[in-house]
C-alpha cells in the first residue's frame, strides 16, 4: 500500500508555506523600525525630543516584559495552536500599527484627544531603572503618547508572531531542511531593516513635501500584507492536518515549576546576561543610526532636479541591494565551484555599486541600510560552522569584541575622519557598519545552539522563554536610556542633526565590554565543566 503524501512532502508546497511565514516576518520587521530613519523629521515636524523618542521607541516591548505578554503569548500558542495564534498576532500587529499611524497623522493634531495625552500620562518618576522603563513621561507630546501605546501593542502582537513563525517552521520542515528554512525566514526578515531604513525617508519626503505619517501608512499597509499572508497560511496549514489527521504539535509549555532549575545553571546565567547586553547594543542602535550618521558625517545632498535627487534611484538602489543579498545568500548553497565563485562576485560588484549610489544620494538612511547584507551573506556559513566545527564559544568572544570596535569607531574615529574627508567618512561608516553586521551574525549564530548544551532538555523551551524575557528587559529600557543620555549631553533646542552621540556609543561599547567578558568566562568555564560549546553540533 502506497503511503499517501501531504502537502509537507510536496517541495514546492512546505516553501511556499515557509515563504509565506517569512514574507509576513518581513512585513513586521520593516514597521518595527518605520520611524527609525526619520527620528529628525520626528523632533522637526512633531516634536518629539530624544527623551521622547526614546521612550516611544521603547515601549515595543513593555507588555511583553512587565505585563508578561510574552509568556501568555507562548501559552496561547500552545493551547491554541499554530494557526489561529499566527492570525491573531498578525491582528494585533495590524491593530497597533493602525494607532501609531494615527498618532503620527495630520488628523490627530488639535484634536481634543491631543490635548488629552498632552496633560495626562505624566508619570514622573525619579527612581534609577523604574524611572527609565515607563513609556511615559511628562513633557511628551501627545503623540508620542499614543504612539507609544500603539507600539506597546504591536509589539505583543510582533512577539506571537516571531514564536509562532520558528514552530511553523518545525512543523512544515520537521526531519527536511529545517536549519535552511530558519536561516533563510531570518535572512529575509532582516532584508526588511534594510527596506525599512530606504522606503521610510522616501515616503516621508515623497514629491517634495514632508509627511511622517505617510512613512507609518506604508508601514501599516505591509501588516496588512502580513495579516493576509498569515490567513493564507491558516488555510494551507489546516488543510495540512486534515491530509496527515494529526494534531498540531505542541512544545512543553513554560511552567512556573521549571525556574528553580534553569535559574540554579550558571550556564544559563551566562548565556542569558551575554544575550541581554549584546542584543541591547544591537537592536536599540539601530533606532538611532541614521541619525548618529547625519550628526557625524558631512553629507552633500545632490542638485535639484539631477537622477540621484529624483525618486527612480530609490527603486534602482533598492533592486541593487536586492541582489546583492540573493546572490552572497545562494552562494553558500551552489554546490558548482565556479557557479559559487561567479555569484559572491556579483555580489562584491553590486555591493560597491551600491554603496556608490549611497554616497552619491548623501543620505544617511541609504549608507546605514547596509547592516543587514554581510549578515545575510555569512549567517549559512557561519551556522554550518558551529554544525561541523563548533568554536561557539570562541565566536561569542569575537563577536562582542566586533560591537566593541565598531561603537567606539562610530564615536572617535568616524566624526574625526569626517571632518576632515567627507569620503573618508563615508568609507569609515560604510566597512564600521558592514563589521557590525558580520558580529550580528556571529553571536546568534553561536548563541541559541548552545542554550541546549547548557540547560537540562527536559526544559529546554522554559530556558528559552526566559531568555526572551530577560532580553525584552534590555531591549525596552536602552531605547529610553539612549534618549535620555542624548538630552542630558546635548544643549536644549539642540538641531536634529547636530547632536552629540559620543557618550551614547560609550555606553553601547560598555555593553560591548560586559559581553565580551562575560563571553571570556563563559569559554573558561566550558573549559572547565565541558559543555561542548567548543564542540561541533553535528557528530
Amino acid at each position: 500500500m502506497t503511503e499517501k503524501l501531504t502537502l509537507r512532502d510536496n517541495p514546492t508546497m512546505r516553501w511556499v508555506a515557509l515563504l509565506l511565514l517569512a514574507l509576513a516576518m518581513f512585513c513586521s520587521y520593516i514597521f518595527m523600525d518605520i520611524l527609525s530613519p526619520i527620528k529628525d523629521l520626528m523632533q522637526t515636524e512633531r516634536g518629539w525630543d530624544s527623551a521622547s523618542f526614546g521612550r516611544m521607541q521603547g515601549a515595543e516591548v513593555f507588555l511583553n516584559v512587565y505585563v508578561f505578554f510574552l509568556i501568555i503569548a507562548g501559552i496561547i500558542l500552545d493551547k491554541m495552536g499554530v494557526r489561529f495564534t499566527a492570525v491573531l498576532s498578525g491582528a494585533v500587529m495590524l491593530v497597533g500599527g493602525l494607532i501609531k499611524f494615527y498618532a503620527c497623522s495630520e488628523n490627530f493634531i488639535g484634536t481634543s484627544m491631543e490635548t488629552w495625552f498632552n496633560t495626562h500620562l505624566n508619570w514622573n518618576v525619579n527612581i534609577p531603572f523604574i524611572g527609565d522603563i515607563l513609556p511615559f513621561a511628562d513633557g511628551m507630546p501627545g503623540s508620542a503618547k499614543l504612539a507609544a501605546i500603539g507600539f506597546m501593542i504591536f509589539g505583543s502582537g510582533c512577539e506571537m508572531a516571531g514564536i509562532t513563525v520558528s514552530r511553523g517552521i518545525v512543523k512544515w520542515f520537521k526531519g527536511r531542511e529545517t536549519a535552511l528554512a530558519m536561516g533563510s525566514e531570518m535572512a529575509l526578515a532582516r532584508l526588511g531593516v534594510a527596506t525599512c531604513m530606504i522606503f521610510s525617508p522616501y515616503f516621508a519626503r515623497l514629491g517634495g513635501t514632508i509627511n511622517v505619517s505617510r512613512s507609518v501608512a506604508f508601514g501599516v499597509v505591509l501588516l496588512c500584507i502580513a495579516l493576509i499572508m498569515f490567513i493564507v497560511y491558516f488555510f494551507m496549514d489546516k488543510k495540512l492536518d486534515s491530509q496527515t489527521g494529526e494534531a498540531e504539535e505542541k512544545d512543553d509549555p513554560f511552567k512556573i515549576s521549571d525556574i528553580g532549575k534553569i535559574l540554579s545553571s550558571l550556564g544559563f546565567w551566562l548565556v542569558a546576561l551575554l544575550c541581554v547586553l549584546y542584543y541591547s547594543a544591537i537592536f536599540p542602535f539601530q533606532k538611532y543610526a541614521v541619525n548618529m550618521l547625519q550628526c557625524n558625517l558631512t553629507l552633500t545632498l545632490p542638485a535639484e532636479g539631477s537622477f540621484w535627487a529624483g525618486d527612480s534611484v530609490t527603486i534602482v538602489q533598492y533592486v541593487i541591494m536586492l541582489l546583492v543579498a540573493i546572490c552572497s545568500f545562494a552562494s553558500n548553497f551552489s554546490k558548482k565551484k565556479g557557479m559559487k565563485i561567479g555569484l559572491m562576485l556579483v555580489a562584491i560588484v553590486a555591493l560597491v555599486v551600491y554603496c556608490y549610489m549611497g554616497y552619491m544620494r548623501g543620505t544617511a538612511e541609504t549608507i546605514f541600510a547596509v547592516f543587514p547584507l554581510l549578515a545575510v551573506a555569512i549567517t549559512p556559513i557561519l551556522g554550518s560552522y558551529v554544525d561541523h566545527k563548533g568554536k561557539a564559544a570562541t565566536m561569542l568572544m569575537l563577536g562582542s569584541l566586533l560591537l566593541v570596535v565598531c561603537h567606539l569607531t562610530f564615536a572617535f574615529v568616524l566624526p574625526g575622519v569626517s571632518a576632515s574627508s567627507s569620503v573618508g567618512g563615508v568609507i569609515v561608516a560604510y566597512v564600521t557598519i558592514l563589521v557590525l553586521g558580520a558580529s550580528f551574525s556571529l553571536v546568534p549564530a553561536a548563541l541559541w545552539p548552545s542554550v541546549p548544551k547548557l540547560v537540562d532538555e527536559k526544559i529546554i523551551g522554559s530556558a528559552y522563554a526566559l531568555i526572551f524575557w530577560i532580553q525584552n528587559i534590555g531591549l525596552g529600557l536602552f531605547p529610553t536610556l539612549i534618549g535620555n543620555v542624548l538630552q542630558k549631553t546635548n544643549a536644549e533646542g539642540t538641531a536634529a542633526h547636530e547632536l552629540d552621540y559620543t557618550w551614547a556609543l560609550v555606553m553601547l561599547a560598555a555593553l560591548g565590554i560586559a559581553a565580551l567578558l562575560i563571553s571570556v568566562y563563559l569559554k573558561a568555564v566550558d573549559k572547565k565543566k565541558h559543555f561542548g560549546l567548543e564542540e561541533p553540533n553535528i557528530k
